[in-house]
C-alpha cells in the first residue's frame, strides 16, 4: 500500500510504453483463487517489480505476515501514519492509513482480499487517493534457501482536479521510489536472518518510543524475536500467556525479577540533548536520565539469579569531544566538554552489570540519519531553502544511517566477542561543508547560504559548540573488524534512498 505523495523534483512527462504494458496472464497469477476485485479492469495502469530474497519462500512470507511489516516498509520520507490495523493478512482484514496529498489530509482504507501462504496475498483500496488500487504480493521459491518476491500493482488515478494534481508521471515516479526502498529494506532485513542465525530471543528495549528504539522493536519482531518494552511507569504488563511485554525497570523489586525471562537488554532511553537550550537544569536532567537510570538498571540486573546474556547500552561519539583532524577509534581518550563527561559517566554506570558477568556493549552513536527524526529531519527545510555549511564547515561529522544503527545492534547481540565501546558510525566521516553540498545535490538545491558561528552560538549557546561546530572524525574500527557489512557506507547513496530520490522502474511484461 502506497501513498502518491508529491516530489520536489517532478518533471512531468508520460512513462515509457514498455513500463506500462499490462501484466501477462502469468503476472495476474492465472486467477488462482483471486477474487473478482483483483481481476484486471480497463483503463488502468500496471507496475511490476521483482526482488530476489536470500531466504526460503516460507521465511519470506513469514516476514511479511508479522505485525509491523507495513510500518517497516513505509518509506521514511512519506507522511504516513498507521491509524488502524487488524494485524493480519487474512481476507477481510483492514488497514487505515493517514497521509497527505499536496498537503491535504487523506485517509487510505485498504482491505486484504486474498491470502495463500506462503505463495502470496493481495489488498485493494476501498477509499483513498486512487480510483482503483490492487496490490498483489507474490512469492516464488527459487531454491531451498532462495525466493523471489513480485509486487504487481494495478492502479487508476482519480479524475478531475486531483488527477491533474497527481499526474501520471508523478504517480509513477512515486511508486518507483517506493518500491526501490521497500525492496532494498526487505532484501537487507532478510539477509540478516542469513548473517545472524539465532534462535528466537526475548529482548527488552528501553526508549521504545524514540527514533532508534521504535525502529529496533519493529525490526526485531520481524526477525522473529519477542520484544519487551522497558517503561518508566510504576507497573509493567503481561501478554495473553502471562509473560511480560512491558517491564517497569525502575519500579518494585518484583518488576526487576521479570528480567529473568529476558535474554538481551537494549537500553536506549535518555532525555533528548537537542530539545532545549542547555540551562543548568536541563543539563542535570540530561545527566540523570542517562547516568542514574543506567546505574540503577545495571545494579538491578546484577542481582538477578538468571541474568541477561548481554546489555547493549547507548552512548555517543560526543564521548570524544572536539578533536579536530584526529581519527577517533574506540581506544581514543575521552574529551573534556559537557557531553564527553556525560558519555563517560554513562558508560561507567554499566559497571555493575560487567562485574556480574554480563557482556556489556556501549554503542557510541554518531549522527543518526533519518527524515523521520533527529538531525536530518531538522536539516531538510534549511537545505531546501539552499542552506549551506555551519560555521567554517571544516569540522568533521560522523554519521550513520538509522538502518545501520539497527543492523549493528543486531550484529553486537549476535557476536559474543564484542564488548565495551563500539563506534556506531559509517566508514567515511565527512566535513560539514561536504555534507551540506551532498544533501543539496540529492535535493537538487545548491548549498549557498552559510550559518555563521556567532548566529549559531546566539541561538543555541553551548549546544551549538558541542553538537554542530565540534569536529568528530570517528571511525567504526570494531564493527569493521568484527565483520559488520554496512547497508549505507556512502552518504549520497544513503540520502537518495532515505529521501526517495532513487527509483525502480516497472519491468516490461508481455501482455
Amino acid at each position: 500500500m502506497l501513498s502518491p505523495t508529491n516530489r520536489d523534483d517532478d518533471q512531468s512527462g508520460p512513462p515509457s510504453q514498455s513500463a506500462v504494458q499490462p501484466p501477462s496472464v502469468a503476472e495476474q497469477g492465472r486467477s488462482d483463487g483471486l477474487p473478482a476485485e483483483c481481476q484486471p479492469q480497463p483503463g488502468t495502469q500496471h507496475y511490476v517489480a521483482r526482488v530476489d530474497l536470500p531466504v526460503s519462500i516460507d521465511e519470506a512470507f513469514a516476514y511479511h505476515e508479522r505485525p509491523g511489516c507495513l510500518n517497516r516498509l513505509t518509506p521514511p520520507w512519506e507522511h504516513v501514519q498507521l491509524e488502524y490495523s487488524d494485524q493480519s493478512l487474512a481476507p477481510g482484514s483492514r488497514v487505515i492509513l493517514k497521509t497527505k496529498i499536496a498537503g491535504i489530509p487523506v485517509r487510505w482504507r485498504a482491505r486484504h482480499v486474498w491470502c495463500n501462504p506462503p505463495h502470496g496475498f493481495a489488498d485493494v483500496q476501498d477509499t483513498g487517493p486512487f480510483s482503483r488500487w490492487c496490490h498483489q504480493h507474490r512469492f516464488e521459491s527459487l531454491a531451498p534457501n532462495r525466493s523471489q518476491l513480485t509486487d504487481a500493482i494495478e492502479y487508476k488515478l482519480p479524475a478531475g482536479m486531483a488527477g491533474k494534481l497527481l499526474g501520471s508521471g508523478k504517480a509513477r515516479r512515486t511508486i518507483e521510489a517506493m518500491f526501490a526502498y521497500r525492496h532494498r529494506v526487505t532484501q537487507d532485513d532478510l539477509q540478516m536472518l542469513v548473517d545472524y542465525p539465532m534462535s528466537p530471543k526475548t529482548i527488552a528495549v528501553s526508549g521504545a518510543s524514540g527514533l532508534v528504539g521504535g525502529g529496533l522493536c519493529t525490526l526485531l519482531s520481524l526477525l522473529g524475536h519477542k520484544v519487551v518494552t522497558i517503561t518508566r511507569d510504576e507497573h509493567g504488563t503481561v501478554d495473553e500467556h502471562g509473560m511480560p511485554d512491558a517491564i517497569a525497570a525502575w519500579g518494585s523489586p518484583s518488576e526487576m525479577e521479570k528480567f529473568e525471562s529476558v535474554d538481551v537488554v537494549v537500553h536506549l532511553a535518555g532525555k533528548s540533548i537537542a530539545g532545549k537550550r542547555w540551562t543548568p537544569e536541563v543539563k542535570q536532567q540530561i545527566r540523570d536520565s542517562r547516568v542514574e537510570k543506567t546505574r540503577a538498571l545495571c545494579e538491578g540486573l546484577a542481582q538477578l539469579k538468571q541474568k541477561p546474556a548481554v546489555v547493549i547500552c547507548a552512548s555517543a561519539t560526543g564521548f570524544y569531544g572536539d578533536r579536530g583532524e584526529e581519527i577517533l577509534t574506540e581506544n581514543s581518550s575521552c574529551g573534556d566538554d559537557f557531553l564527553s563527561d556525560v558519555a563517560g559517566q554513562w558508560e561507567d554506570a554499566c559497571q555493575p552489570a560487567r562485574e556480574a558477568g554480563i557482556r556489556v556493549v556501549n554503542t557510541r552513536f554518531g549522527m543518526v540519519l533519518s527524515p523521520q527524526g533527529g538531525a536530518l529531519q531538522q536539516m531538510l527545510l534549511p537545505a531546501k531553502l539552499m542552506g549551506g555549511k555551519l560555521g567554517s564547515g571544516n569540522q568533521w561529522w560522523s554519521w550513520i544511517a538509522l538502518d545501520d544503527v539497527l543492523g549493528a545492534i543486531v550484529h553486537c547481540i549476535h557476536q559474543d566477542e564484542i564488548s565495551g565501546p563500539v563506534n556506531f558510525v559509517a566508514p567515511e566521516p565527512i566535513r560539514n561543508h561536504e555534507f551540506a553540498k551532498t544533501l543539496g545535490d540529492v535535493l537538487n538545491r545548491p548549498a549557498i547560504f552559510p550559518a555563521p558561528k556567532f548566529a549559531l552560538r546566539l541561538a543555541l549557546g553551548e549546544m551549538a559548540e558541542v553538537l554542530l561546530l565540534a569536529s568528530s572524525r570517528a571511525v567504526p574500527e570494531r564493527l569493521q573488524q568484527s565483520g559488520y557489512a554496512f547497508r549505507y557506507p556512502d552518504l549520497k547513496d544513503c540520502l537518495r534512498s532515505l529521501l526517495g530520490k532513487e527509483g525502480k522502474p516497472s519491468e516490461p511484461v508481455a501482455s
